[in-house]
């Protein structure tokens, strides 16, 4: 039996992983990649989720990124998906990797533009999902000094 050579960095996705990992906990590390999602990719992939990434060949690699892209063509059921009904097309997608956040950032824009309650809470830099600002979000509000101010004699010691 040839010995097989462990990978220490094995890239998925544009993704650098562990390769003394567990594959299904290995993939968790791709941004847009939960546990069930992995998992999922996993199973669908017909893949040992506990098998090191490391110990991977070329094509199993090629096989589990497939899914990761496409994973429509797989048959994931849309409840897995992180972008479903997406509003320029209507369709289910998964993003993974930097279009996670490429997407996000272009969403946040497109509600600034039209100007909606939470583009307009996102403008301002206040809590967009409905919290109570009272007691929080007291940080990062430029040069305002918020909270109890001391005495300048109080710092000496004095009385």
């Amino acid at each position: 039996m040839a010995e097989q050579t462990v990978r220490h960095l094995v890239r998925i996705v544009n993704t650098d992983l562990d390769g003394s990992k567990p594959l299904c906990k290995a993939l968790t590390k791709i941004k847009g990649v939960g546990f069930m999602f992995a998992n999922a990719a996993c199973i669908l992939a017909q893949m040992d989720k506990y098998k090191k990434v490391g110990l991977l060949t070329d094509e199993e690699i090629k096989k589990i990124s497939d899914v990761l892209k496409e994973p429509a063509k797989f048959s994931v059921p849309s409840w897995l998906l992180n972008r479903r009904k997406d509003p320029e097309d209507g369709t289910d997608k998964h993003l993974v990797s930097a279009n996670v956040s490429f997407v996000s950032e272009n969403d946040i824009k497109y509600m600034k533009k039209m100007r909606s309650y939470k583009g307009m809470r996102h403008s301002l830099g206040q809590p967009v999902r409905g919290q109570r600002t009272r007691s929080n979000f007291r940080k990062n509000k430029g040069k305002v000094s918020l909270g109890v101010k001391k005495r300048a004699d109080a710092k000496a010691g004095r009385p």
